[in-house]
This record gives C-alpha cells, structure tokens and sequence, in this order.
C-alpha cells in the first residue's frame, strides 16, 4: 500500500474541543482525501479516507448511530 502525501495538510480541530489536546484533528483540502489524527500525537499514524466514507461516518455521528 501506498502512503498518500501528506505533506500540504492543514489539520483543524472542532471548535468544541475548547482549545484542548483531547481530540482528533481532521484535514479536507486534499486532493480525493480527508486525513484523522490525534491531537495529543501529531507525529503519529493518520487515519485516511475517501470524501464519501467521512461524509458517510459524519451522517453516521449526526444521526446517533454511534451513540453509547
């Protein structure tokens, strides 16, 4: 497997993580990728997907599929 270049990714973290290290930091603007990392380790492994798999998993969180 190919590791994609990450090398232009601009992380952001939510707003409603209060300016803290205790969440995950997503990149958009890549070229038919979106980038997940965690913010207490940015140097670690990142998590990649297609557009269509976040926006898959983002209606997920939205519609309470992964409620507890």
């Amino acid at each position: 497997m190919i590791s994609p270049d990450l090398s232009g990714a601009e992380f952001r973290k939510s707003s409603f993580s209060g300016g803290g290290n205790n969440c995950v930091e997503v990149a958009t603007a890549l070229p038919g990728l979106v980038a997940v990392r965690d913010s207490k380790d940015r140097s670690g492994p990142v998590l990649t997907f297609t557009p269509s798999e976040w926006s898959a998993f983002i209606a997920g969180v939205k519609s309470g599929e992964f409620e507890i």
